[in-house]
């Protein structure tokens, strides 16, 4: 066994079990879901960088948001799309746990981020009075930083945690990317500290942020339905409502996958829902916030007209 711990250089992940001809299917699909974030997510940095009406707190973090999907899906799907078309071909033990650490760095600090913007909107709404003194762009930068700091700081402890674990078992990984729960039962050793730390810090970071965000919206579902106005109600709403969207299925396929009954246990669907999780919302999240957001379409408007004009 010893031979076996010392020699392991690469994993084998097992994606699809499916026949080539669906995995070509899959792979012209994904492609054009990776390109389809990468294009959504980069045509709203370029929106909030030109447009100077949308240099605001809440759209500072919105662009945060929009590099994270970026880097999130950057960091999952092009492994998924080189496994698709070549299922034998093995990822490095090293480019494994770096696939881990960035996944684990980019969805704890969108977490955060969307802790973030509750905040920003509790305060636009419930305090709008004193709102440029609160979110002034000073506590706006340190709260950006304080969510990507404590992203890769998570990250890094689960990585420590992760490197010293002997891995002496067919070196075959039940997922699609480098999930940090199957490389973890591939280890021949007592995991409980690992498994246990992951479950302990998917708590922190979906149960704790999401119930300030419930209380955050609870404050400013109140201050809504105190406004007198039909037109103020409908704006005030509008300008939660994307943002209400992208929470409800970041943090519920989150929790379902890390918090839920039988964790641990790598069921089928689970698998497939964290697909959804990594490709699928870094996708929509683009498309809602442009949809929904009457700002960010006037804008996509107004670019486009100049284009015409040109």
């Amino acid at each position: 066994m010893g031979d076996n711990i010392t020699t392991i250089t690469e994993f084998l992940l097992l994606g699809f079990p499916l026949g080539p001809k669906i995995q070509m299917l899959l792979f012209g699909l994904f492609s054009l879901f990776y390109i389809l974030t990468l294009l959504g997510n980069g045509v709203i940095l370029g929106l909030l960088s030109l447009d100077s009406r949308l240099h605001s707190p809440m759209y500072f973090f919105l662009s945060h948001l929009a590099i994270v999907d970026i880097a999130y899906a950057c960091s999952t799907v092009p492994q998924m799309l080189v496994n698709l078309l070549n299922p034998a071909k093995p990822i490095s033990f090293t480019g494994c746990l770096t696939q881990t650490f960035h996944y684990l760095t980019f969805a704890v600090t969108e977490c955060l981020l969307l802790v973030m913007m509750s905040y920003d909107r509790y305060v636009a709404i419930c305090h709008p009075l004193r709102y440029s003194a609160i979110m002034t762009w000073r506590v706006c930068i340190i709260l950006a930083v304080t969510s990507w700091t404590t992203g890769v700081f998570l990250a890094l402890i689960h990585l420590v945690l992760l490197l010293p674990l002997p891995f002496c078992r067919p070196q075959k990984i039940n997922h699609f990317f480098c999930e940090i729960i199957a490389v973890i039962k591939l280890a021949c050793a007592d995991t409980h500290i690992n498994e246990n730390m992951v479950l302990a810090g998917a708590i922190s970071v979906l149960v704790g942020p999401l119930s300030s965000i419930v209380v955050s919206y609870t404050c400013i579902l109140c201050a809504i339905l105190r406004i007198q106005s039909g037109e103020g109600q409908r704006k005030a709403f509008s300008t939660c409502s994307s943002h209400l969207c992208v929470v409800g299925l970041f943090y519920g396929t989150a929790i379902i996958m890390y918090v839920g009954p039988q964790y641990g246990n790598p069921k089928e669907q689970k698998k497939y829902l964290l697909l959804f999780h990594s490709l699928f919302n870094p996708m929509l999240n683009p498309l809602i916030y442009s949809l929904r957001n009457s700002e960010v379409k006037n804008s996509l408007k107004k670019l486009l007209g100049v284009e015409r004009a040109l």
